[in-house]
């Protein structure tokens, strides 16, 4: 059944008029929201931990900047933009003891409430608002007059005017500009992690590298495996985004297709696709969300080693130097690079 679709004449601006919003956490997500949420018009102010280095950018941005436990005391509504694993330490110390009833917590991901890896007391609302893009993809759309499609979501009402805060959000941040679809707590989450998992990261990125591993194996140049398996990757999933798979196949060549349709099944046949259900299930039962939290809570042992080793495969010494080769793409280092909080 095709979810529900709202438009701007679906959201009321007005509904968050005079309220004060708290964003807490000033990464991707945060700084798009917070900027657009601001520039609709709406008091935005920002909540972050002491000594965080995202202090003197919010304050830049002209935002009043609070810490985390002050800015839950002032706000109406608060946007939880902090990474999944930080979230449960943040929600206990400082959330928490500053939530009193009327107020309405915002997620942009579902995995700490769905997974209860925070437990919210029954009288405030909790919502969602999930941009279908990056933050600064978000943004940008935003400045253009255009905007990225967002879900919204409602998992707690005792206000009964939690769904009306959702549709204005998104409202605030552009999204309504393209289109705002309604969903669950429980689908937005389970849904997520297996694109991510079994398609967008994980499954991409493992089907790449063995591509690249068998022409390499067989002899031929690393450099042309790179091309062939990695590059070209992007000129395809454009055409997909554009017009879907139908439209990629048109515009590709015959002999292209042909090695498509008759070949591509076979690899990605139905072994995968038992294993993708296995994965599906591991997210709908919990076991994924109960192993990531031992993961974190142990120090990202294994997650850190598995880094470690994806960073050090030939694939990566080969595109680096091939990259520095095309002058037209935007390069970018991802040393000492964390997300911003």
């Amino acid at each position: 059944m095709p979810a529900k679709v709202y438009s701007e004449k679906d959201c009321n601006l007005n509904v968050l008029k005079g309220k004060t919003l708290a964003v807490l956490g000033f990464g991707s997500q945060g700084h798009a929201h917070a900027l657009n949420l601001k520039e609709s018009g709406l008091n935005v102010i920002i909540g972050l931990y002491d000594g965080s280095k995202s202090i003197p950018v919010a304050k830049e941005k002209g935002f009043k900047v609070y810490n985390t436990a002050e800015a839950v005391r002032r706000a109406d509504v608060i946007m939880v933009a902090i990474p999944d694993t930080k979230q449960p330490s943040v929600y206990e110390r400082d959330i928490k003891p500053n939530l009193t009833a009327g107020k309405t917590l915002l997620f942009s991901h579902g995995f700490a409430i769905h997974f209860k890896t925070i437990t919210p007391p029954k009288n405030v609302n909790v919502i969602m608002v999930a941009p279908k893009g990056p933050g600064h993809i978000v943004r940008r759309q935003y400045t253009e007059g255009k905007g990225v499609p967002a879900l919204i979501a409602v998992y707690q009402n005792p206000g009964k005017d939690a769904k009306k805060i959702a549709l204005a959000w998104a409202k605030g941040i552009g999204g309504a500009r393209a289109g705002v679809i309604e969903t669950n707590f429980k689908e937005e989450t389970e849904t997520d992690l297996f694109g991510e998992q079994t398609v967008l990261c994980g499954g991409a990125s493992a089907l790449v590298q063995a591509g690249f591993e068998v022409l390499v194996e067989a002899g031929y140049s690393p450099e042309m495996a790179y091309f062939e398996c990695l590059h070209e990757l992007k000129l395809i999933v454009d055409l997909m985004n554009e017009a879907g798979i139908s439209g990629m196949r048109f515009s590709v060549s015959e002999t292209a297709k042909w090695g498509d349709i008759s070949v591509g099944p076979k690899i990605i046949d139905a072994s995968v696709k038992k294993r993708m259900k296995a994965a599906l299930t591991d997210i709908q039962s919990g076991k994924f969300a109960r192993n990531w939290v031992k993961e974190y809570k142990g120090g990202y042992k294994k997650y850190n080693a598995l880094l470690k080793k994806g960073e050090a495969h030939q694939i990566e010494k080969t595109g680096a130097r091939l990259r520095a080769m095309m002058p037209w793409m935007k390069k970018r280092s991802t040393k000492g690079a964390q997300a911003a909080y």
